[in-house]
């Protein structure tokens, strides 16, 4: 451990590595991209969940809209890339799930 005075960046990245808001500040940004990128129609009925292996999974509501967001999937993976490019997203994985 260090003694004297630390800088004051320090200590708030530590603080907030161990509090976990970098992540919800991610997510959060996450959210408001793939918005961004659906409009505001398909972001009803879908949720975002986590970067795996560089693939944003993606929660569908119906089995319709998963169709069409396949067809979709390289434009919306390129707007994703242009709002986020320090996320290194590479593919977008769409299934069905719960949304609410």
């Amino acid at each position: 451990m260090k003694s004297g005075p630390q800088p004051i960046g320090d200590i708030l990245s530590s603080l907030m590595a161990r509090k976990g808001f970098a992540r919800v500040r991610s997510s959060e940004a996450l959210e408001a991209a793939w918005s961004d990128a659906a409009g505001p129609l398909m972001a009803k009925y879908t949720r975002v969940g986590e970067i795996r292996r560089n693939t944003l999974e993606v929660l569908v509501s119906n089995s319709t809209l998963l169709q069409e967001l396949g067809f979709q999937k390289q434009d919306l993976l390129n707007s994703l890339v242009q709002l986020l490019p320090d996320e290194k997203i590479e593919n977008l994985r769409f299934r069905l799930g719960n949304v609410e």
